[in-house]
Parts: C-alpha cells; sequence; structure tokens
C-alpha cells in the first residue's frame, strides 16, 4: 500500500493524498460507507459504485466472523468476491465489541471472550486470530486487536486498557510478519491508538504506535459519548504526533461538521453507519442542512428531493413521495435515502480536497460547518 500527499491547507492541518491498494485508488480525505455483514443496508453494489461513487468500504469483522463465517468467506475466495465488489475494503478488528458488548464479554490479558448475540456460543476473539480472520476475509486494510474503553472511565482504568491495547498490538504485528495474505494481493496493518479523555494517555498512545513503522494509523475511542469539544481537541492533539506521511484513520466519525472539522485537524479517513441509519429513519443530510422528511411540512412539496444532490434519486423522486414511503414503511424509502445521504457524504469530502488543493478549505470548511448542521 502506498500513499502520497498531494496538497496541504495554508490555513489549517488539512490534506489532499492518495493511497494505493491492489483494488484501486482512494483519493483523501476521503468517507468509507459501512458495509457491516457484506453489504451496505439497503444499497446494491452496483449503486455504491456509480451512484454514491465509493471508493472503499467497510467490513466488521465481529459480524463477519458470526455470518456468513469465514469457512464460506475462505470457500468464496474472500469478501471481494463474495459480495461482488471489486474496490478496496476496510475490517475493524472486532475491537469496538470490546466495548458495545461489554455486557457480554470478559477480557483477559489473552484476549476477549464474547456471548455471541445470535445463539449464546462462545467466541474467544486474540490479537493472533484476529489477524487470522481478517487474513480470511481479505480485506485491503485490516485492523490491529484493542479495547475501546466506555466514556466515562476512570484514568486508572483507560491507563490500564491502553497499555494492553499496546501489547495486543504487539502480538497483532508479529502474527501479520507470520502470514501471507490469501487471495494474491496484498494486506496492510493499522495499529488503533486508544487512551480515553486522558490528553497525556493519549499522547503516550500516539508515540507508541508512531514508533511503528505501519502503513497508516487509527484513531479508536472517540465518538463514544464524550463532548465534541473533546473530541476535537484529542484529533488535533494525536495528528501532531502521528507520522505525516502515513494515512490517519478516525473511527466511527461522525456526523457532516464532524468530518469537516476533523480533516481540518489533520484526518484522511472516516467511516460512520450514520448516513445510511439516520437515512432509515428519514434523515437526510443535505448541502442546505438537515431534512427530517417524515414531518408534515414535507406532506404536499413535490420539489426534488435535492436539487442540489448528485445521485439520480435526488432528481427523481419528490419530497412528498420520499415521505410517503417513509411513512407507509416501504422499503424502497431505505433505499432512496440511503443511497442520497451517502453520496452526500461523498461528495462532502470530495468538495473537502477540492478546496485543500485550491488553499481555501478553512474560509469553506467555517461556512460549511454552519451550513450543514442546521435543520431544516
Amino acid at each position: 500500500m502506498k500513499f502520497t500527499l498531494e496538497a496541504f491547507d495554508p490555513g489549517s492541518s488539512a490534506r489532499a493524498g492518495r493511497l494505493v491498494t491492489d483494488h484501486g485508488e482512494i483519493e483523501t480525505p476521503i468517507f468509507m460507507p459501512v458495509g457491516t455483514v457484506g453489504t451496505v443496508k439497503a444499497v446494491p453494489q452496483i449503486e455504491l459504485k456509480e451512484e454514491v461513487k465509493a471508493q472503499i468500504i467497510l467490513g466488521n469483522t465481529y459480524h463477519l466472523f458470526l455470518r456468513p463465517g469465514i469457512e464460506t468467506l475462505e470457500m468464496a475466495g474472500g469478501l471481494h468476491k463474495y459480495m461482488s465488489w471489486d474496490g478496496p475494503i476496510l475490517t475493524d478488528s472486532g475491537g469496538f465489541q470490546v466495548y458495545s458488548l461489554a455486557h457480554n464479554r470478559k477480557l483477559t490479558e489473552e484476549g476477549a471472550q464474547f456471548r455471541n448475540h445470535i445463539n449464546g456460543d462462545l467466541i474467544n476473539f486474540t490479537p493472533e486470530n484476529v489477524v487470522d480472520i481478517q487474513r480470511t476475509i481479505g480485506a485491503d486494510i485490516i485492523m490491529a486487536f484493542d479495547e475501546c474503553p466506555p466514556y466515562p472511565s476512570t484514568r486508572d482504568y483507560t491507563k490500564k486498557s491502553m497499555e494492553r491495547t499496546h501489547r495486543w498490538l504487539e502480538r497483532c504485528f508479529t502474527r501479520f510478519a507470520e502470514t501471507e495474505p490469501k487471495y494474491g494481493y496484498n494486506q496492510a496493518l493499522f495499529p488503533i491508538l486508544q487512551g480515553g479523555s486522558y490528553s497525556d494517555l493519549r499522547k503516550q498512545s500516539a508515540e507508541y504506535i508512531a514508533s511503528i513503522d505501519a502503513a497508516g494509523y487509527a484513531i479508536g475511542g472517540l465518538s463514544v459519548g464524550e463532548p465534541i469539544e473533546e473530541m476535537y481537541k484529542t484529533s488535533e492533539l494525536v495528528c501532531g504526533i502521528l507520522p505525516k506521511d502515513k494515512p490517519r484513520y478516525l473511527m466511527g466519525v461522525g456526523t457532516p461538521a464532524n468530518i469537516l472539522e476533523n480533516i481540518a485537524l489533520g484526518v484522511d479517513m472516516f467511516d460512520c453507519v450514520m448516513p445510511t441509519r439516520n437515512a432509515r429513519t428519514g434523515t437526510l443530510f443535505t448541502w442546505n442542512g438537515i431534512v427530517n422528511i417524515k414531518n408534515k411540512k414535507w406532506e404536499h412539496d413535490f420539489s426534488p428531493l435535492d436539487p442540489d444532490g448528485t445521485a439520480v434519486v435526488d432528481k427523481m423522486y419528490s419530497k412528498s413521495y420520499v415521505r410517503h414511503l417513509i411513512r407507509a414503511d416501504e422499503l424502497l424509502a431505505m433505499y432512496i435515502t440511503s443511497v442520497h445521504n451517502l453520496a452526500f457524504y461523498l461528495d462532502l469530502v470530495k468538495e473537502a480536497r477540492k478546496h485543500i488543493k485550491a488553499g481555501d478549505f478553512l474560509e469553506w470548511k467555517n461556512k460549511m460547518v454552519k451550513q450543514v448542521s442546521q435543520k431544516l
């Protein structure tokens, strides 16, 4: 994997780059649609490519391990072939489930033990088998196993968690070095930075993972309930420490405004379920602000769903019609709103890249943060 920086914004820490993988090139900053179990919910792969213009998508190691299972994925030749997606894929490590399934797991130095949320079977994730599982899934970019501590956590707990994540990281890289890709193309392993809400721990974790010669670096443990200002403070701190010539991936973030602000702080890659999850309940993100399409004000609005949108659905369907579909719980509504929101997110980072290259990103960002955050 190769990463090249192409432009820097003079008024901020924003950068435009190009990430080359064996499954294609990715222009950064980039947003990655989340395809948890081998599908971006409600959006066919052809639409991801042609309408959304996704350059890379994300899969979830824990959920793919459960369904369809590693044996099936290996027999299929990896996730790319299984889901008919020929672009780059990134997989998380299952570390977020250490956080989200805290009521249903046990942590030890060896790893994490879960109860399968589907049938109750015991599952053991270790740094070693998480690398093995992601080798079998076959993503272009894979993540080291980590613990995402809850917010808030005591400093003592956060420190112990971070240190264990660092020890797990060493084991992940050892296992990665001992194994080979399974399907004839290269994979890159990213370490994940932790440290909770404590600046000194974040600094320590950033310095530790920066000392590892990795293809890129992930920032974990944010967007878990902390104040927005704390997220930005942490991003600014760690982006000042992480290597300048490698991609920085902020995991699980976030709103359009969150993405713009973090681009300004030096982040290159993002993922979040928000555009598709919110789409399914009728929340649309647009260049002019946030639309709750279920509101009565749209009942007799026969104007295009989003005149400024780039997806075909934005011009093809009216606000009134999409409101009707959402209220009637029609499946088509999920497709239309999900394609719209994802296309907007990809347009947003594309426009950010354009302004970085033009050298006026900061001024544009400050205007757009207010604009995209207002409720219509």
